[in-house]
């Protein structure tokens, strides 16, 4: 029997313990497990050793004293010997929340044509309490969860994850907020607590490496740089920190350079210690600002990306440059890349204004630059003469041909084009396979075609019947352009039992990324959507990739707003034989979309490619079969399908794969009752790519 004073003494030890524990940073180990990473966690710090690629192995020590700098030491090397890269840094972010408009007019949180920041919002600075802290597995990922962090409306925690196979980092702050109508912007990066860098590195417009030695007295700085990245340095190697390359841009008519990244101390009056980092301008391009949607209970990850480093700065770009394939759409063969809608307005601007026209236009070699193999134009929005007069409207025409053919060569293909915005409703893309001379526009008495002595044929439309007939005639397509918001909120709904819309000269849809949320693992869902309800509505319909972008410089921020299509076209067609090859290819659904960073070599269910019919099996059971490449590691796959009134999906954990990877893959599925499917893919920095529809019959 236990004596009184013995009960006594065992009660106080446990209650000691009791509070020893309640006063240290538990560490929940519970979901560690094997996947080459090694977790270790004592009464203060956890350290994370990952092996990482051809660099070795990476590791980082985190402290959990709320008096410490949260990274307590970044280092590579290997297993036996680390060199130490920097220390004693923190993570900042600082949070602007404004008031979204959601008026069903402008597409509800599909909306575009908002001005967030001429409405009162409030600036931030994200408060991080350290209390518990929990790591676990995912697939080739190691992820590090720390309460608490705070701002305005806004609450959630801290979130590190690491990639096997590279020494890269993610650190997010995870936040929601309760409050309704709420859109978002953020600022984020590393502060040094103790030490400075001993410079900070970063590459300019013109692609050439800067370099600034560091101060006590630098005040903060926002810089202009190429890929969005900003580099501190250190005797012993350096650390890039820069942003997922297209999420991190919300939607913007221009792509202008916003110096996007920043250093020194005192940032925005709110962080007094050196730092580096990301940046939005929250004034956008002073044109429609949207920023970020954070519904209310959405999970917003404000996030960015590091890479620690034992080599120079130039090295540690270079290996940035790679996520990104040096922001350069990479060539893959049997296929041709393809990007659309764009209004640099060329033709009215530079070749009809009577100035001197450039031989290799700026906007033609950023394009080039970019990795594009055809560009479609869009031209004379708002500053040509789409309904004449028809002397200025030919000419204009005449010009645009004359001008798109000289800029063409054997590996680069200019095109015509307009954003024709007439007769169907809403905004839509008109696309030739030749040079045609119409005008939108027909007086009484004018014949629907005639001759004109130097241009040959000339249409007038007065009408979406004639304008049916016109792409019909001349083999054209039209599509809609940012479908269901800006200028086409509604549309194609509005329009879906037209039959111009049921024609198959009405391809579909172009994709971009409106809205942008940072509580998805994607991009944009909006075109997606139509792309599933257009094949629910018994349409075969295709989705292509738009920028529908202004300004094209050598200074913009360009790749962050660009995509693309990756056409299946061996040969790229020559200007003056037309390009009829361009539009079968994507009239027939022979191509995917991508932001670049994730491809789609080849993609069938059960041997049947995208725009192909498929009998399915009595059974409904088929198999996907598809190659992959990508850059940064993948998070998953989506196979999509519908029976004519439902969309299915089927999402496939990717959390097993590494940084730059090629692989084949075969996923089985469930088609049963299914009219069509198609297939998506995502990295973890939301870039994605995804295919066009197998019919099922």
């Amino acid at each position: 029997m236990i004596q009184p004073a013995i009960r006594k003494i065992i009660a106080s030890v446990l209650l000691f313990c009791s509070l020893s524990a309640a006063a240290q940073s538990p560490v929940n180990l519970e979901g560690v497990k094997k996947n080459g990473a090694l977790v270790h966690a004592d009464e203060h710090r956890i350290t994370i050793q990952w092996p990482a690629g051809p660099s070795g192995t990476a590791k980082m020590i985190l402290n959990l004293d709320t008096a410490d700098p949260l990274f307590s030491s970044l280092q590579v090397g290997n297993a036996k010997k680390f060199t130490e890269v920097i220390k004693n840094l923190d993570p900042v972010f600082i949070l602007r929340e404004g008031k979204r408009t959601l008026s069903p007019s402008s597409g509800g949180w599909d909306v575009f044509f908002d001005k967030v920041p001429t409405r009162p919002y409030n600036t931030t600075l994200v408060r991080f309490d350290k209390h518990r802290a929990a790591v676990l597995s995912e697939g080739s990922r190691t992820i590090i969860k720390i309460d608490t962090l705070h701002a305005g409306s806004f609450s959630g925690h801290l979130e590190i994850t690491v990639y096997n196979g590279s020494p890269l980092f993610n650190i997010a702050a995870v936040l929601s907020t309760a409050k309704d109508s709420t859109a978002l912007l953020y600022d984020a990066g590393l502060v040094n607590k103790k030490e400075l860098w001993d410079a900070v590195a970063w590459a300019d417009v013109k692609d050439h490496m800067q370099y600034m030695k560091t101060g006590l007295q630098d005040t903060a700085t926002n810089l202009e740089v190429k890929y969005r990245t900003v580099i501190g340095q250190t005797a012993t190697g350096s650390l890039a920190v820069f942003p997922a390359p297209h999420q991190y841009f919300y939607p913007l008519d221009e792509a202008f350079n916003l110096k996007f990244t920043w250093k020194g101390r005192n940032y925005l009056n709110q962080v007094a210690d050196f730092g580096i980092g990301i940046r939005q301008d929250p004034l956008g391009d002073r044109r429609y600002v949207p920023w970020f949607n954070a519904p209310p209970g959405s999970m917003q990850r404000l996030n960015f990306f590091c890479l620690v480093s034992a080599g120079q700065p130039a090295a540690t770009l270079k290996a940035v440059k790679q996520f990104t394939n040096s922001d350069r759409f990479a060539p893959l063969p049997g296929y041709k890349t393809m990007a659309t809608h764009f209004h640099n307005e060329f033709i009215t601007r530079v070749a009809l204004s009577g100035a001197p026209v450039p031989e290799k236009p700026e906007f033609t070699e950023v394009l080039k630059k970019a990795g594009l193999d055809i560009v479609k134009l869009a031209e004379f929005h708002g500053v040509g003469h789409p309904k004449g007069p028809d002397s200025i409207r030919l000419r204009e025409l005449h010009t645009l041909f004359e001008q798109t053919k000289r800029l063409s060569d054997t590996s680069f293909l200019l095109l015509p084009g307009e954003e024709a915005n007439n007769f169907y409703g809403g905004h839509w893309l008109a696309f030739f396979p030749k040079p045609v001379y119409w005008v939108m526009s027909k007086n009484a008495g004018v014949p629907y075609r005639s001759h004109h002595p130097e241009y040959g044929n000339v249409y007038h439309v007065g009408n979406k019947e004639e304008m049916l007939r016109l792409l019909e005639q001349e083999h054209g397509l039209a599509w809609v352009a940012h479908a269901r918001t800006k200028g086409s909120t509604g549309y194609p709904d509005q329009y879906r039992d037209e039959a111009f819309f049921k024609s198959d000269t009405y391809l579909g849809a172009a994709w971009k990324a409106i809205p942008a949320d940072l509580s998805w693992t994607t991009l944009s869902h909006r075109v997606l959507h139509l792309m599933d309800d257009m094949a629910n509505w018994g349409l075969k319909k295709y989705a292509l990739a738009e920028s529908d972008i202004f300004t094209i410089t050598e200074q913009n921020e360009m790749y962050a707003h660009l995509n693309v299509n990756y056409l299946k076209l061996k040969k790229l067609p020559r200007y003056d034989e037309g390009w009829q090859p361009v539009l079968d290819v994507l009239r027939n659904g022979h191509f995917f979309v991508s932001t670049g960073e994730v491809l789609i070599p080849v993609f069938d269910v059960n041997g049947k490619e995208a725009g192909e019919r498929l009998q399915p099996t009595t059974s409904g059971k088929a198999t996907v079969h598809v190659q992959l490449q990508w850059t940064f590691p993948l998070h998953h796959a989506v196979i999509v399908s519908g029976d004519g009134k439902q969309t299915y999906r089927t999402t496939i954990s990717l959390n097993h794969t590494l940084p730059f990877g090629k692989q084949r893959f075969q996923w089985p599925a469930d088609l049963k009752n299914r009219k069509w499917v198609r297939l998506e893919v995502w990295d973890i920095a939301a870039n994605g790519a995804f295919t066009q529809p197998v019919w099922l019959e």
